[in-house]
């Protein structure tokens, strides 16, 4: 995988997160921001970044919002003497979204790549549910 080389892709990119920090999730906007951030996308072939906007934005439809949490840390030791409880809040809506558009500026990053695969999961589990 190669990064975002389209500059107008980039700048769209950009775009879009910017109004989401100013101005939250404009699901209008945002959606059509993300089809057309789509076709630059399909055009560099850049399958799994297609793929993710695609169902960020036919969630965004279906819902009127953003309800994927931050995919999770797996934790790096389970032994019982370090485990600690830990009680914490999911992060949905505008901070989930604000990531996911972070990985994708730096979607060549193994790490982004399988958080990015994280949320694809996360995308579909949701549907089901819902």
């Amino acid at each position: 995988m190669k990064p975002l080389e389209n500059i107008k892709a980039q700048k769209l990119l950009n775009k879009i997160q910017r109004d989401l920090m100013r101005n939250g999730i404009i699901t209008n906007t945002l959606i059509n921001d993300l089809k057309e951030l789509r076709t630059y996308v399909v055009d560099e072939g850049q399958p799994l970044l297609a793929k993710v906007i695609r169902l960020t934005f036919e969630h965004v439809e279906e819902y009127q919002s953003f309800n994927i949490a931050i995919p999770e840390d797996d934790p790096i030791e389970d032994d019982e003497e370090n485990q600690e409880v830990r009680v914490e809040e999911e992060v949905t809506g505008q901070e989930s979204l604000a990531y996911l558009l972070s990985l994708m500026e730096d979607h060549t990053n193994k790490v982004n790549e399988i958080e990015l695969r994280d949320y694809i999961e996360a995308f579909t589990e949701y549907a089901e549910e819902n």
